[in-house]
């Protein structure tokens, strides 16, 4: 009963009781509930379980990538220390939200960062890079043009309008507070070695290991969209095996290794114990992968 009245207060005055009848006034209260609790994370659906790596832990591995890149590639500054803090900490917005992922009663699986709703998606979005932009104005303005290169400024979506003006907008103040002249193809270079981590590491966490090309993820089973003067036609990863990335061309100083934290959530304990507890009671592991240059 106390839950019940905690909710119920924390809804009073979206939800006026007296105008529904009982029943859709208990749906609507307990999907209201269910809406502020949604959580985003990477889910990796299998035949027996979940597994779901942390936004932030993603964006970790997309730094180690960028400074692991090739030295004659970019040389190392001050400059692109803050372009490699940017890298890895793009993802900042999703720490709070990751604690306490959701589950969607809906398609019966944890709600991911594919299906969260648009308009706390882009508050999520803006609340990190002012976070970001704290610390380093040049990382700030390189997660700001990362995310508005998301949306067209052309959308029917008067959201996505919106947040690509005040993008630009921020984007503007933040290259006037720098006061310096950063050459243009040194912070087009910065941005597009962030987009390709993040990509990339994407590819990592969103795949099985070991996956055939033919069943690996649509989105970068032909390869990466950027391209750079060693890769003017773009780069292309491919699982050499469960453990081996292979990327060719290959950008990086020389194969590494890396490990991702995440969690295996068998459906068998959802249906037992509930997403929340099961989630809780399972062992945070490492996915170990090397990246390697192509044979």
């Amino acid at each position: 009963m106390k839950k019940f009245l905690f909710i119920f207060v924390l809804e009073r005055g979206m939800l006026e009781e007296e105008h529904e009848n009982e029943a859709t006034f208990y749906r609507r209260l307990r999907q209201s509930y269910i809406d502020r609790r949604r959580k985003t994370m990477i889910v990796q659906e299998r035949e027996h379980d979940f597994i779901l790596i942390k936004q932030h832990d993603h964006a970790q591995l997309s730094g180690r990538m960028v400074r692991e890149w090739k030295q004659h590639f970019l040389l190392r500054s001050k400059l692109r220390e803050e372009a490699d803090w940017a890298a890895a900490q793009h993802d900042r917005a999703w720490i709070p939200l990751d604690e306490n992922p959701g589950w969607n009663e809906e398609e019966q699986k944890p709600y991911s960062f594919i299906d969260y709703p648009l308009k706390e998606k882009l508050a999520a979005y803006q609340r990190g890079i002012t976070e970001v932009a704290e610390q380093s104005l040049y990382a700030g303005m390189l997660c700001s043009m990362h995310y508005q290169s998301f949306m067209s400024e052309d959308s029917e979506e008067p959201l996505m309008r919106q947040f690509v003006q005040e993008e630009k907008e921020r984007q503007e103040r933040l290259f006037a507070l720098m006061e310096m002249d950063i050459p243009k193809d040194i912070y087009d270079l910065h941005f597009k070695r962030l987009q390709f981590s993040d990509d990339l590491s994407l590819y990592v966490c969103m795949n099985q290991p070991g996956i055939s090309k033919e069943e690996e993820v649509a989105w970068f089973r032909d390869g990466f969209r950027q391209h750079f003067d060693f890769a003017p036609n773009g780069m292309i990863a491919d699982w050499v095996d469960d453990k081996q990335v292979s990327v060719d061309p290959f950008p990086f100083e020389n194969p590494f290794d890396a490990r991702i934290p995440y969690k295996l959530v068998t459906k068998e304990a959802i249906k037992q114990h509930g997403f929340t507890k099961a989630y809780e009671q399972a062992e945070t592991d490492q996915r170990l992968v090397t990246f390697i240059a192509k044979d």
